[in-house]
């Protein structure tokens, strides 16, 4: 079963000054293209998660813009894939989730996710050396079938974060593989710099 893929970015980066971190460049590439790359999948297909309304242009794959409610953040990302997926996937699909942010994803991220789902757990979601990242996550699309009702009742959970407890999502640790963290992400001007500084040394 091939798996659907979201990106998640929706993100405006108000710590960064108010530039989207979608269109935020390392070495000449911008994050969105990056994290494609990374997933290695046809980006045609790959949903993309745009925020609030009206949706910002992308270069590939399908804009996702949040449904109409007070959900916010990665969350509303999600539960607007499960929305369009409904209709159009399988029951027993999978929904592979990334932050736009995290551009130096291991190879087998997407493998090691999906073992875990296989396996029979609904959720299952990256880690290093003890830190958790639930954007970064898989998930069965079962498991996920009423989040935008319960979003509409008002009884949904605030975060992936809550949503991974939860299902009872279990966490995948690459620490054991990975020297450096693989899903450091960007919230400050000092990470961009960070990040932008490992993408010249991987190129090389």
């Amino acid at each position: 079963m091939t798996p659907h893929f979201l990106i998640l970015a929706g993100g405006e980066g108000n710590r960064l000054g108010g530039v989207r971190k979608a269109a935020l460049r390392l070495d000449g590439v911008t994050l969105l293209e990056r994290v494609a790359a990374r997933l290695r999948v046809d980006k045609e297909t790959v949903l993309v998660s745009t925020g609030p309304s009206p949706a910002y242009p992308i270069s590939f794959g399908i804009a996702l813009p949040d449904l109409d409610n007070r959900l916010g953040g990665p969350l509303a990302g999600i539960v607007a894939a499960v929305h369009h997926l409904r209709a159009r996937a399988e029951a027993d699909a999978r929904l592979v989730t990334v932050a736009v942010d995290t551009p130096f994803l291991p190879e087998d991220y997407i493998s090691r996710l999906l073992a875990e789902l296989d396996s029979g757990v609904p959720a299952a979601y990256a880690a290093w050396d003890g830190n958790a990242y639930p954007t970064n996550a898989a998930w069965r699309l079962d498991a996920l079938q009423d989040l935008p009702e319960q979003v509409a009742n008002g009884v949904a959970p605030n975060s992936p974060k809550t949503l991974l407890a939860q299902l009872g999502g279990v966490a995948v640790d690459w620490s054991g593989t990975q020297a450096s963290d693989p899903f450091t992400n960007l919230n400050t001007l000092a990470d961009l710099v960070d990040l932008a500084r490992r993408a010249r040394v991987s190129s090389n």
